[in-house]
């Protein structure tokens, strides 16, 4: 890896450090009868109402529909992810301090191995919070799940759903999206460094003696 590269995956891998102090992910819920919205802002471990009240708000209301509370203590995703996080950022420090192409390889496939098991995790997540609802809740409709949308927006009931990266999300995309794009340059620069160099054809058709 040359200099520049180590030093572009060092600081990506370093700009992982904002998912400490800024949500992850956002799902915002809009409804007439709420017109200042409601709302989660999902950080790296722990989740918060999107306004002071806003998570306790949200469970009284799934009470009504059959939906389990949210218990961010009871999220086992919530007290390992910290971690996860903090492997990711000394792994990328690890490919800057020792240059080696292979590791920097090796550390894209986990990073984005990481990221999509994520994903699913947080669909899993969403699609149990949204199809396994109590069958003695006041209000029942037939064929109806309440699962939000994992990235996009849905109608729920009266209720707009939305569901996106938050700061701590982009970050975490525009640091992944640039350790590859150094992988590939690297990779590049690694094929070509390898292919022979072949004299022009013109050039080796010349007699040895004219060539010395």
């Amino acid at each position: 890896m040359n200099r520049t590269s180590r030093i572009v995956v060092a600081v990506a891998a370093l700009a992982l450090a904002i998912l400490f102090v800024a949500p992850m992910w956002r799902v915002d819920l809009k409804a007439p009868q709420y017109p200042e919205g409601l709302g989660l802002r999902i950080w790296i471990n722990q989740i918060r109402g999107a306004t002071p009240n806003g998570l306790n708000s949200i469970n009284g209301l799934n009470h009504y529909i059959g939906m389990k509370a949210i218990e961010p203590d009871q999220i086992p995703e919530l007290r390992f992810m910290p971690y996860v996080v903090i492997g990711l950022v000394l792994g990328g420090l690890l490919v800057a301090g020792f240059g080696r192409r292979r590791l920097l390889y090796a550390y894209v496939g986990v990073f984005l191995a990481v990221a999509l098991a994520g994903l699913y995790d947080f669909w899993r997540w969403e699609y149990d919070y949204g199809h396994n609802l109590d069958p003695t809740a006041a209000i029942r409709i037939p064929g109806m799940n309440y699962q939000p949308p994992l990235i996009g927006g849905k109608q729920l009931l009266n209720f707009h759903a939305s569901s996106w990266p938050d700061v701590g999300g982009w970050a975490a995309i525009a640091a992944v999206t640039v350790i590859f794009a150094i992988a590939v340059l690297e990779w590049r620069a690694s094929r070509s460094a390898a292919r022979p160099v072949v004299a022009p054809a013109a050039v080796r058709g010349l007699p040895g003696s004219m060539l010395a």
